[in-house]
C-alpha cells in the first residue's frame, strides 16, 4: 500500500530504493521539523522574549539587535566549522550524526529550562542579563545547528545516492521533510503563547536522528549506501589518509578545495548568494510583522509563514520538482528558481511604489514574495544544488560542502543582516525599495553561477568524472 501510494508520485523508484528514502525523509523530517520550529522561536525570542521594556529595554530593541546577531553569527559559524572539519577527519559518517545531534539536543535542553524559570516565576525572576543571554545564545545556537546538521544529512546523503536515484529520491526526501515542518509549524500556531513545550519537543526530534541514522546503516544493503563504485574507491582512499591529518591540515583542507575549483566556487556562489536577497526580504517581513502584531499575534504570524513556505514546498516536491529534473533538466532548475524571484521582487516593488498600499497590504505583499523564496529554495533550489555535489570526492562532500553551506551561508546572511541594519535608518521605503533593488543585482551574479555550474555538471556526469 505505502510503495504503491510513493510509486504514484515518483514511479521510476524501486521497492528496495523506497524503504532508503523513506529512513533519510524521516530523518530530514525530524531535523526540518525541530529547525523550523527553532527557527520561529528564535525570533520569538529575540524579537519579544530576551529585551523586555519591563526590564529597562528599549522599545523594539530586539529587532534592533536582530541584523547584529546575524553578522555575528559568521565569527560562531566560522570556529563551529573549524571543529566540525576537524571531526569529519577522525569519525565515520554516522558518528558525525550522534555527535552532533546529541550536542544539540543537550544545549536546546538547557534553553528550555531556562524558559521554563521564566515561565513560571516571571521575567524579573530571572533578570535582563540573563534574559539578553537566552536571546543571544538561542539565535546562535539555532543558526548553528541549521547550517551544521541540515548540510550533515545532505553529505550522507549525497554519498550514498546516484545522481539517476537522486532524481526522483530528493524530491521525495524534500516532500517527506516539508510535513516535518509543516507539523512542526503548525505547533508555534497552536501552542498558546507558551515556548517552553516547543523547544523540548525539538529536543527531543533531534534525539531521534542518530537512532534513524543507526538504524539506516544496519538494514540498507550495502550497494545502496554508495554513490557510486568510483568514489566509494576514492572516499576508502581518502578516510585511511584522513586517520594522518593532523588538526591544522583538518581546519584548512575544505578552504584549500574550495578555492581551488572552479566548479565548487560556482557551487558556492548558488549555495550563497540567494541567502543575501533572501535575509533582505525575510528582515523586511518580520520588522514589518513585529511592529504589527503583539507578542502572541507575532508568534502565530511566524507559524502560518512557516507553514505556507512548508506547503508551498511540499506541493513542488509532491508534483513538480521531479518532472522538472527529469524533463527539463538541472541546469533549468537551478536557473528556474532566481528568475522566478526576480520577477517576485519586480512586482511587489511596482505595487509598492505604485499601488497605495496600506501597512496589512504590505506586510501581506512582502509576505507572499517570502513564501515565494523560501518555498521554492527548500522544493526546487535545495535538491537541484545538493545533486551538484554527487560527482564529487568525501572530503569536497564533507569538508568543503562545510565551509560553502555554513560559513559561506551565514556569511551570506550577515551581508544580507548588514544591508538591513543599514538600510532600516532610512525607513520603510528605503527597507522596501533599496533592499529589493540591490536583491536584483545580486540575483543577476547568481543566475551567471547557476548556468555555469549546470554546465559543468553535466559534462562531470556525461564524462564519468569527479571533482576531487
Amino acid at each position: 500500500m505505502f510503495s504503491s501510494i510513493i510509486q504514484t508520485f515518483w514511479p521510476s523508484i524501486n521497492k528496495e530504493e523506497i524503504k532508503k528514502f523513506s529512513l533519510l525523509s524521516l530523518t530530514l523530517a525530524c531535523l526540518i521539523g525541530s529547525y523550523w520550529t527553532m527557527r520561529l522561536v528564535k525570533d520569538v525570542i529575540m524579537f519579544k522574549i530576551a529585551f523586555p521594556e519591563s526590564l529597562g529595554w528599549a522599545a523594539n530593541q530586539g529587532s534592533i539587535y536582530q541584523p547584529i546577531a546575524k553578522m555575528w553569527s559568521v565569527v560562531v559559524i566560522f570556529l563551529v566549522v573549524a571543529i566540525y572539519n576537524i571531526l569529519v577527519s577522525k569519525y565515520k559518517k554516522n558518528q558525525l550524526f550522534y555527535i552532533v545531534c546529541g550536542f544539540y539536543g543537550t544545549l536546546f535542553s538547557i534553553l528550555a529550562a531556562v524558559l521554563i524559570l521564566r515561565a513560571k516565576f516571571g521575567e524579573v525572576y530571572l533578570g535582563w542579563l540573563p534574559l539578553a543571554i537566552v536571546g543571544w545564545m538561542s539565535y546562535f545556537s539555532i543558526e548553528s545547528f541549521g547550517s551544521i546538521c541540515i548540510p550533515l544529512f545532505w553529505s550522507f546523503t549525497i554519498g550514498t545516492t546516484s545522481t539517476e536515484s537522486a532524481k526522483s529520491g530528493f524530491p521525495m526526501i524534500v516532500a517527506g521533510a516539508q510535513i516535518g515542518a509543516i507539523s512542526g509549524c503548525l505547533l508555534v500556531v497552536y501552542n498558546n503563547g507558551s515556548i517552553w513545550p516547543l523547544v523540548i519537543l525539538s529536543s527531543f526530534m533531534i534525539s531521534m536522528v542518530p537512532i534513524i541514522i543507526s538504524y539506516f546503516i544496519k538494514v540498507i544493503p550495502a550497494h545502496l549506501q554508495v554513490s557510486s563504485k568510483a568514489i566509494a574507491a576514492e572516499e576508502k582512499k581518502e578516510e585511511v589518509a584522513e586517520k594522518k591529518e593532523g588538526i591544522f591540515k583538518a581546519f584548512y583542507e575544505g578552504l584549500k578545495l574550495l578555492f581551488t575549483n572552479s566548479y565548487l566556487i560556482g557551487v558556492l556562489g548558488i549555495s550563497t548568494l540567494y541567502e543575501i536577497v533572501g535575509t533582505i526580504i525575510d528582515y523586511q517581513m518580520k520588522t514589518a510583522g513585529s511592529t504589527f502584531y503583539s507578542t502572541s499575534e507575532y508568534t502565530a504570524f511566524l507559524g502560518w509563514f512557516g507553514v505556507a513556505t512548508n506547503g508551498l514546498a511540499f506541493v513542488m516536491a509532491l508534483l513538480g520538482t521531479s518532472f522538472m529534473i527529469k524533463k527539463m533538466g538541472l541546469r533549468f532548475c537551478l536557473l528556474f528558481y532566481p528568475v522566478i524571484l526576480a520577477l517576485s521582487i519586480v512586482a511587489f516593488l511596482i505595487s509598492f511604489k505604485f499601488g497605495a498600499l496600506n501597512p496589512s497590504q504590505i506586510l501581506a505583499a512582502i509576505f507572499s514574495v517570502n513564501v515565494l523564496c523560501k518555498g521554492l529554495s527548500y522544493a526546487v533550489n535545495n535538491p537541484s544544488k545538493e545533486m551538484m555535489y554527487i560527482p564529487t570526492s568525501k572530503e569536497v562532500k564533507y569538508k568543503a560542502k562545510s565551509w560553502i553551506e555554513t560559513f559561506g551561508s551565514r556569511g551570506s546572511k550577515a551581508i544580507g543582516g548588514s544591508i538591513s541594519k543599514t538600510l532600516v535608518k532610512g525607513g520603510l521605503d528605503a527597507v522596501m525599495v533599496k533592499g529589493n533593488f540591490i536583491g536584483l543585482s545580486i540575483i543577476g551574479l547568481w543566475t551567471f553561477a547557476a548556468f555555469f555550474v549546470g554546465n559543468k555538471n553535466a559534462k562531470l556526469i556525461r564524462d564519468n568524472k569527479i571533482i576531487e
